[in-house]
């Protein structure tokens, strides 16, 4: 299910960097508790405007496979690019 997960998180895309939040490397960890999915992720700033609307992405991208979701929003470690797949680090560049 972790997998199923990923694969729905993977079609939330960062509007300001144009890469979804999986490949940008800001989701840290999804667990299962139950029928409870526990996503820890963060964000490439404090400063998006955007915080709100991708948490509500990701809230439903989840509950597309889990019947529910919590998000864990984190800011340490903090996020920088070499979190990243290395095809996104490439095309930021």
């Amino acid at each position: 299910m972790i997998d199923k997960i990923y694969n729905e998180l993977s079609k939330v895309v960062d509007p300001e960097i144009g890469f979804d939040i999986v490949s940008l490397g800001l989701i840290y960890d999804v667990k299962m508790q139950g029928d409870k999915a526990i996503v820890t992720m963060t964000f490439s700033t404090k400063s998006c405007p955007l915080h709100e609307l991708i948490l509500e992405w990701v809230q439903n991208a989840v509950q597309n496979v889990a019947k529910e979701c919590e998000i864990n929003l984190v800011w340490e470690p903090a996020w920088d690019i070499s979190m990243a797949k290395e095809e996104v680090r490439n095309q930021l560049r």
